[in-house]
């Protein structure tokens, strides 16, 4: 993790700037100047509407009883690239770019659950039961306790307040 943020607030920084000045000496101070806010004002542009479109995934998500963890992702992905897209410089444009196109978005998205997956098979491969925090607290050495009954269709109804017009 510390060398990601040496990477991230060090490393890239240093590497933009090092873009920067070879756009420069290529094409001229005012064309780079002019193309670094033509590219922040696109990637806004693009962020808001893959943002409307991923709000609309997640509602969507919702309305059909899904748990909506891929269009929580894919909405996190994107903010994350438009904040890349609206810093100035040309690396961190590619990576926002790439984080805001459904088909890199699905990459990431792929890369990032396997990198999950390892990291929790690996905890739970490593803790024994009973072990954790809970296991501590509950003298039963039990994670969860509970009782449970059945149902019926009239009870799942919910109470009417007496705000609902009731008086």
């Amino acid at each position: 993790m510390a060398l990601l943020l040496v990477l991230i607030f060090i490393v890239l920084p240093i590497a933009e700037i090092y873009v920067i000045v070879k756009v420069g000496e290529a094409i001229g101070v005012l064309p780079t100047i002019a193309l670094l806010l033509l590219d922040s004002f696109l990637g806004a542009a693009l962020l808001r509407s893959q943002g409307r479109a991923a709000w609309g995934r997640f509602n969507d998500a919702l309305a059909e009883g899904r748990i909506p963890a891929r269009e929580v992702f894919d909405g996190a992905m994107v903010i994350l690239g438009g904040a890349f897209l609206i810093t100035p410089g040309f690396i961190a444009d590619v990576i926002g770019l790439l984080l805001l196109i459904p088909p890199s978005r699905a990459i990431f998205r792929g890369i990032t659950a396997r990198m999950a997956r390892r990291h929790v098979a690996f905890r739970v491969a490593t803790m024994r039961w009973g072990s954790g925090a809970n296991a501590r607290r509950s003298p039963t050495g039990y994670d969860y306790e509970g009782t449970a009954r059945e149902v019926s269709d009239t009870e799942r109804e919910l109470p009417r307040s007496r705000d609902d017009g009731e008086r």
